[in-house]
């Protein structure tokens, strides 16, 4: 359900309460009254009432700092994601809830000039008011995760969890090469295309692949189906999507289009780059001369560590997917170790250049993870990037005495420094 729907349903649901349940407690309950005085009633009525308003628009403040302060501080593409807590929409319509409800409850005290207070109505109002408090509590304990330490772990738990969900642990042969994983990619050693798929509509990003759904199709066809565009790409008009390979009979082009979810927007889902994005967007701003706090910097690399070092214990070849029988159905573009690499590390390397703290972590990352890569071609490539850091060192605007700072290795930043490198 849209978010923006919860409101409404929790106000729908008290006015129809509010015209429903008194009505049953005065026609069924007539005895049942509360010991409490007209004048008392109504004036705890009305407080809850009024009150609720205030909450109401505390609320809208607490989700405009919120905004304002993770598009400011942060990256403008984190703004959505703390604005969609579900816990900020529900407690906006638990207040609207005893809003109404409480209004409702006053018209019942004092029905008819009988001088009682129905009793369960006012148990509910209190109830509703007790969980308004909590939901309230809750909610400006939600501004604990504007601290930079509970973005960045937020971030890297989103990470871990899609590494986990979309790559397996490495056994066996991987395609870790890059050419062969060219070649799958293009098609070559498929039968001919009998269908190409392109996209026409209002630019969207894509959002996850549905691959059971596409298996199935590529399955009953006999077919294999190559998907052009990779998950986090904006798909533009005539934009290539697909193309099928064989097939007894001809797919259906909504059939297929269903199976590729769009978004205005790109999300965790199918997608391990993005957490990296997401870690290396709040870095390179740090790094800004506008800002110019490189410890965050350093902090957004733990992160980008964990995740490098997940990512380089798994096979990246989870873009190819076989049926039951073992045939391949499925084909679609994932990222190399090469490409995570140049995302995580080269704009915080260029950005940084001027940082001894960034570039003696950096350092510290991308021999930490040298060290814990089995395959050879990702260990290579690792070195690569420590070859280029060094030169980045030796040509920056660093003094001499700094350069040789910089080229040591330290998790902290600056705090301990672990070895000399060899120049």
């Amino acid at each position: 359900m849209p978010l923006w729907l919860i409101p409404i349903v929790y106000a729908v649901a008290s006015t129809i309460c509010s015209l429903v349940l008194p009505r049953i407690e005065s026609g069924y309950f007539p005895d049942h009254i509360a010991a409490m005085s007209v004048a008392s009633a109504q004036a705890f009525l009305s407080a809850a009432a009024s009150g609720m308003m205030a909450l109401t628009g505390i609320v809208f403040a607490v989700a405009f700092v919120m905004v304002q302060f993770s598009a400011v501080a942060y990256s403008p593409r984190l703004v959505l994601w703390f604005a969609r807590d579900p816990t900020l929409f529900h407690s906006l319509g638990i207040f609207v809830a005893t809003f109404v409800y409480s209004l409702a409850t006053i018209a019942w005290v004092d029905r008819d000039g009988s001088g009682t207070v129905p009793l369960f109505s006012l148990i509910l109002v209190s109830i509703l008011l007790l969980v308004s408090v909590l939901l309230f509590s809750c909610l400006v304990q939600r501004l604990a995760q504007l601290q930079i330490a509970n973005v960045l772990h937020l971030l890297g738990d989103k990470g871990r969890e899609v590494i986990r969900e979309t790559f397996h642990e490495r056994s066996g042969q991987s395609w870790h090469d890059r050419a062969e994983r060219a070649e799958f990619a293009s098609g070559h050693g498929f039968a001919p295309v009998t269908q190409t798929l392109k996209y026409s509509g209002n630019p969207r990003s894509i959002t996850k692949f549905d691959v059971d759904r596409l298996v199935r199709l590529a399955q009953r066809a006999d077919a294999v189906i190559v998907i052009a565009c990779s998950v986090g790409d904006t798909l533009v008009e005539n934009t290539s999507l697909l193309r099928v390979h064989g097939g007894k009979c001809e797919l259906s082009a909504r059939a297929l289009i269903r199976g590729v979810h769009l978004a205005r927007e790109r999300t965790f889902e199918q997608d391990p780059k993005y957490a990296i994005r997401l870690l290396v967007d709040i870095a390179i701003r740090a790094l800004s001369p506008a800002i110019n706090d490189p410890t965050t910097a350093v902090q957004t690399i733990d992160q980008i560590e964990d995740l490098l070092l997940r990512l380089g214990g798994r096979g990246l070849d989870a873009g190819h997917v076989r049926d039951r029988s073992g045939a391949l159905r499925l084909v679609y573009p994932m990222p190399t170790w090469e490409d995570y690499l140049t995302l995580a590390f080269d704009e915080i390397r260029q950005y940084g250049a001027g940082s001894v703290q960034v570039m003696r972590r950096l350092r510290s990352a991308l021999g930490c993870l040298e060290d814990a890569m089995t395959i050879p071609s990702r260990a290579e490539a690792v070195r690569r990037n420590i070859r280029h850091l060094d030169l980045v060192i030796q040509t920056s605007t660093l003094d001499a005495e700094d350069r040789l700072i910089a080229l040591q290795e330290d998790r902290q930043g600056l705090g301990l420094s672990r070895k000399r490198a060899i120049a």
